[in-house]
């Protein structure tokens, strides 16, 4: 399993983006696709998480701030991020997993300043 992520970039306080992340490959044994982050200096986060059935899991800090979609169809998960804060600036990487497997995307850098 592949998994290719983009949409990051450098977006202001208070502004929005939308990431994306695309698998290819053996995709039906994927479960649980998400995303986690990790920030300068700290270790990687979860972030939001989707199961194939719907089941979302968010980290409290972005509660409210981010949404976490799916298209099964098309093997992609999405994260809509809004009012975004500078403490939110990490490389965002995407997951997959199932069938006893885990799988990462290359990540994509989110940076939020003024």
């Amino acid at each position: 399993v592949q998994l290719q992520a983009s949409g990051g970039g450098l977006v202001q306080p208070g502004g929005s983006l939308r990431l994306s992340c695309a698998a290819s490959g053996s995709v039906f044994s994927i479960n649980v696709m998400g995303w986690y982050r990790q920030a300068p200096g700290k270790q990687r986060e979860l972030v939001a998480t989707m199961t194939r059935g719907g089941t979302t899991n968010y980290a409290d800090s972005v509660k409210g701030r981010f949404t976490i979609s799916r298209d099964n169809a098309k093997s992609t998960v999405y994260l809509q991020m809004n009012s975004l804060e500078p403490e939110d600036t990490a490389v965002y990487y995407c997951n997959g997993n199932g069938m006893g497997f885990n799988y990462w995307g290359q990540g994509t850098l989110v940076t939020v300043s003024s």
